[in-house]
């Protein structure tokens, strides 16, 4: 009987052997770019990490990271080129070094999941100061706990810094980045909010709008006029933030406003005048599919090229005419007044039967209502989806805003408290 050895070839389960070629690839970061210029721990990091590489006898392929990226996020430019990286690494046995568990990530569950697949490719993630290893599954536990400390870290010191904020709020003063329109100055040591050379014109574009009541194509025209270009949406977010009335209205208050201590742009009158206006039309314009001096636009079409006629006037005349709807392939053009007066002849030869006349105006009322139903209903459906999306764009501006303010706020708290120490 040969030995068992040669049934070998028909076992199941049998790993490929991956041989350790000890390669490593480096990762640093800082949350803020005040730390990456002022702060000397990315320096710091990247000799540590040298340092543990060459004890270890690591072979370094690329250095990534060197700047900063908030580690709240798995979604940044340069993490997600070491991931990239990795993964294309052929071999396995790969190793990420960083400083701590937490340059890594402060995702939690997240980096917990990430870690994993990770290990399921060979790759290792290694903390300098954190020596664990996850090779076994007591290493993998104590990893997931310092990642799921990590973003308990962070959790507090958000909710210190929204704590911070709203105290701030109820004080009636405003702890972000201000609107438009303001400058932070620091006089003796003290912070202010003051109105500067855009908020002023802004203030004639609440004026323009609560006393002429003139569209927001206009105001935005009459503020270029004057140098300052703002977007649409920009000039309507301005109209109807209440800060520039002395009022603060924040998600932190949860529907509640404070009267703030900031310089006021505008009166309290004039705003909800302005905004009443505003509310009249919408979007600063109406645009109306029907003209009564060109009943005939896409009714009529062009007897050349088959296409519907649109209308416009020509206003040094103030004269109306329909030209044809396909840009420069067709030369038709024609007077209003004659295209009117042949279609009255047309009309006029025209006759109907008098036992017919009642059934035609109950089909003409039909047509006229289902006509106008489908318009109303899909001006109502554009209307709530428009409001939809500038509800997100609104969300996502104030989530912004909200996680700069709260990562600047908590910025000075560790400033204020390396101070104290």
């Amino acid at each position: 009987m040969k030995s068992i050895n040669v049934f070998t070839k028909f076992a199941k389960g049998a790993q490929p052997l991956i041989v350790d070629d000890g390669e490593c690839v480096i990762y640093t970061r800082v949350s803020t770019k005040e730390q990456a210029d002022g702060n000397l721990s990315l320096e710091t990091q990247k000799k540590a990490c040298d340092l543990y590489a060459l004890k270890q006898e690591y072979k370094v392929l690329s250095c990534f990271g060197g700047t900063y990226e908030s580690a709240a996020s798995d979604e940044r430019k340069e993490f997600k080129r070491m991931i990239e990286f990795c993964k294309k690494h052929k071999k396995g046995n790969l190793k990420i070094i960083v400083y701590s568990l937490d340059r890594f990530s402060r995702t939690g569950d997240n980096a917990i999941w990430l870690s994993r697949q990770l290990r399921d490719l060979g790759i290792l993630i290694m903390s300098v100061t954190q020596p664990i290893d996850t090779k076994n599954p007591a290493g993998v536990l104590q990893q997931n706990i310092l990642f799921l400390f990590s973003q308990y870290d962070n959790d507090l010191r958000r909710l210190k810094a929204i704590e911070g904020m709203k105290e701030r709020l109820l004080r009636g003063e405003w702890p972000g980045h201000a609107p438009i329109g303001y400058d932070h100055v620091t006089t003796n040591g003290e912070k202010t909010i003051v109105i500067n050379e855009k908020g002023k014109l802004l203030r004639k574009a609440f004026l323009w709008k609560a006393n002429e009541g003139i569209s927001m194509v206009e105001i935005l025209g009459r503020l270029k006029s004057h140098g300052l270009k703002l977007t649409k949406q920009a000039i309507s977010k301005a109209l109807i933030n209440p800060f520039y009335c002395g009022i603060l209205s924040h998600s932190f208050l949860k529907g509640e406003v404070i009267e703030g201590k900031h310089e006021k742009l505008i009166s309290k009158e004039i705003f909800l005048k302005a905004n009443e206006e505003k509310s009249k039309s919408a979007h600063g314009f109406r645009w109306n599919a029907l003209n009564e001096e060109l009943p005939l636009k896409l009714f009529i079409k062009c007897e050349s090229c088959k296409e519907n006629l649109r209308g416009y006037i020509v206003k040094s005349k103030n004269l109306y005419y329909y030209k044809c709807d396909n840009g420069s392939k067709c030369s038709c053009n024609v007077s209003a007044k004659k295209l009117h007066e042949l279609f009255e002849t047309i009309l006029s030869e025209i006759t109907l039967p008098e036992k017919y006349i009642d059934l035609f105006q109950l089909q003409l009322r039909k047509l006229f209502t289902t006509i106008n139903t489908d318009r109303e209903e899909n001006a109502k459906q554009y209307k709530t989806r428009l409001t939809e999306l500038e509800q997100k764009i609104e969300n996502l501006e104030e989530r912004f805003i909200e996680e700069k303010s709260i990562r600047s706020y908590t910025r000075n708290l560790r400033i204020s408290s390396a101070g104290r120490k």
